[in-house]
């Protein structure tokens, strides 16, 4: 694994460490006297940590609901993301076929990203060509998902959040070019195919798969046989993978990280830091729904986990 350090890895270790922290500080909120919860540096804080159903109970001013967005906006996290990886892929298949050099402007950005100039002698990498066309495939399902199998609520998310989950997607993207250029492959594509490609191939498929079932699952707790809409309130999601866990689709989502991780073979620190940030980012997601569910209904399973099974 190489360690030398770019700013895109200052990056995802400074976003890790920010959703790291901000678990830790709710974790102990929760043990403080309950006049601490009309502090108004907590409900900020509390504000732009929550989102749909965590944020219904939330007391917060007037003016902080101006910053609101609906949650059904998610589907724009991954229209872009579909548009813009596409793009990137588009790229780097013309470097593969045709031997074109990136635009100058990407070019540009990944120097920065990385510290590394590029070089004409580059020579393509299977590894990230195959996490460019799962990535592209991981945001297309999520996309068609949201357009097509879940029932969103009228909940809400904050505009800070919304420019966050935008820009995400773009610089994940710019990531997976930054891991390439600060790799070196050797050989034509196919010589390069190794068990670790087939194995996190293998991973990301079946993690996707439980990610749909989850997402599912969800839908149906409101809708009916014939899929009409029956209700937005929200109920306690059962079978599957959330006998185990209150929140299997953000465990799933980080199993998604992990597996394109191995597709790198397991030796990219940049990916592995994105991972970190995935861990601790829907570790408190997840955190957050279970202590929603726990406080709600009495008869919540307690063997239940919030998001890692037998373990978180």
């Amino acid at each position: 694994m190489s360690l030398s350090w770019s700013f895109i890895d200052a990056l995802w270790s400074f976003l890790a460490f920010c959703f790291l922290v901000a678990f830790c500080v709710h974790k102990i909120s929760q043990h403080l006297p309950i006049k601490h919860e009309t502090c108004r540096i907590y409900v900020l804080f509390q504000d732009l940590i929550r989102y749909g159903k965590t944020k219904q109970n939330l007391k917060r001013d007037d003016w902080l609901r101006a910053f609101d967005v609906p949650k059904r906006w998610f589907w724009h996290f991954y229209a872009i993301s579909v548009g813009w990886n596409s793009l990137l892929l588009a790229f780097y298949l013309n470097f593969i076929f045709q031997q074109h050099q990136h635009p100058s402007w990407l070019n540009g950005l990944l120097n920065i990203l990385t510290g590394v100039p590029s070089a004409d002698s580059q020579v393509p990498q299977l590894s990230t060509l195959l996490v460019q066309l799962l990535l592209c495939v991981h945001s297309l399902r999520r996309l068609l998902e949201c357009l097509f199998v879940s029932v969103f609520s009228d909940g809400a998310v904050h505009v800070v959040q919304y420019v966050f989950g935008v820009c995400y997607y773009v610089v994940l993207g710019l990531t997976v070019l930054c891991s390439d250029r600060l790799r070196k492959g050797t050989g034509s594509l196919l010589s390069q195919l190794d068990w670790f490609h087939v194995a996190g191939a293998a991973l990301f498929i079946w993690a996707s798969l439980m990610q749909h079932q989850c997402m599912v699952l969800l839908a149906r707790l409101r809708t009916g046989k014939s899929g009409t809409v029956e209700t937005l309130a929200h109920r306690v999601p059962e079978g599957g993978w959330f006998e185990l866990v209150s929140c299997p689709h953000y465990f799933a989502e980080l199993l998604i990280y992990v597996s394109l991780s191995l597709v790198f073979g397991g030796l990219c620190l940049s990916w592995w830091l994105v991972v970190l940030y995935v861990l601790f980012n829907q570790a408190l997601a997840a955190q957050l729904c279970h202590d929603l569910y726990i406080s709600k209904y009495e008869s919540y399973p307690k063997k239940r986990k919030a998001f890692i099974p037998f373990v978180l």
